[in-house]
């Protein structure tokens, strides 16, 4: 094989994705008013893993979504919303079965109610065979979260799998209790926790319940212990604390310009602080654009009803007054 052959054939081969997102994609109906009979509602594409997915991708990194959808016209138009939102589609997995499927109401404040219909789901049936060792190994990063552990054995396995293989690991426990028992998640997250580059867990509800701990600064030290690289502890209102092998670090909350739906504001961290570290940025300024991006998302309906741009969380990061505020997370993630 000559020079110019083998330039050829190496420029043919796909690049690796700077981040790889795995794990269940949902159908969404939202209300403007409690679930009922007759109540207008409006279709969405969701689920932590697609928001994740797209924060991503609109943070400037490339993204794959590794996720099971129906092999019918219903995977084909969710295939069609995930190609929109910039992730590529090469990852997914196509299968006989039902749709996972959530219901929310969003009051005026953005407060949510939940109900799901996702028991056996073909998301579910996500599975060690659907992680490819070559794909993983060569992406900047592979993010998966709690949610996707708790669906299933073999969901579970497939994150394992996947954090094993991957040279950068980000997980977001996402406890749901209406999911998994505290004992599984926190075995889950031992588990995982030394695989880890990154973890990003809730304060006080996961830190307490799957931690033990009572503070943001000692679940961050309790994750290093357990051999993780970085740590971000979202606090809510307060903000972000910090935690890595060159120091501790806290980052102040930035105050959302409207709150419509406080879905995927979490996600939307993860998201946009994993594609920042991948492409070069610091932990702290990484974290300050998850933070922007995340307060900036609740302006939209949906898990997905408004992914900012770089531009814009740039722009939202840098303003006059969230400067002065330091940055960090909204209120309501």
């Amino acid at each position: 094989m000559n020079y110019a052959t083998q330039n050829s054939v190496r420029d043919s081969l796909p690049q690796p994705f700077d981040v790889v997102v795995m794990g269940e994609i949902l159908l969404e109906v939202a209300t403007d008013v409690p679930f009922g009979h007759g109540v207008p509602a409006q279709l969405g594409i969701s689920g932590d893993a697609l928001n994740v997915a797209a924060s991503a991708a609109a943070a400037g990194a490339r993204v794959g979504l590794l996720a099971v959808l129906t092999d019918d016209d219903l995977g084909q138009a969710i295939t069609a919303r995930i190609r929109g939102l910039g992730v590529s589609t090469e990852l997914l997995k196509y299968r006989s079965g039902q749709q996972g499927v959530y219901l929310v109401h969003c009051d005026p404040d953005g407060q949510r109610e939940f109900s799901y219909a996702r028991s056996g789901s073909v998301g579910s049936s996500l599975g060690p065979d659907d992680v490819d060792p070559a794909v993983f190994a060569a992406a900047g990063a592979v993010i998966a979260g709690g949610i996707a552990c708790a669906i299933s054995a073999s969901s579970r396995a497939a994150v394992v799998k996947a954090a094993q293989v991957s040279s950068r690991f980000v997980f977001d426990p996402n406890y749901r209790p209406r999911l998994t028992t505290v004992e599984e998640a926190t075995a889950v997250l031992a588990e995982l926790a030394p695989k880890a580059f990154l973890v990003t867990p809730s304060f006080p509800g996961e830190t307490s319940a799957l931690l033990a701990t009572s503070s943001p600064q000692e679940a961050a030290a309790k994750l290093r212990s357990l051999g993780t690289a970085n740590i971000a502890v979202t606090c809510g209102a307060e903000g972000i604390q910090l935690e890595s092998e060159t120091g501790s670090a806290w980052i102040d909350s930035i105050p959302a310009p409207a709150v419509v739906d406080q879905t995927g504001a979490g996600d939307a961290f993860v998201g946009t602080l994993t594609a920042r570290l991948v492409l070069g940025d610091a932990l702290s300024d990484a974290a300050r654009y998850g933070a922007a991006a995340a307060s900036l998302v609740v302006g939209g309906k949906g898990g997905t009803g408004f992914i900012p741009t770089l531009a814009q969380t740039r722009a939202h990061a840098a303003s006059p007054a969230n400067a002065l505020n330091g940055g960090g997370l909204p209120s309501h993630v």
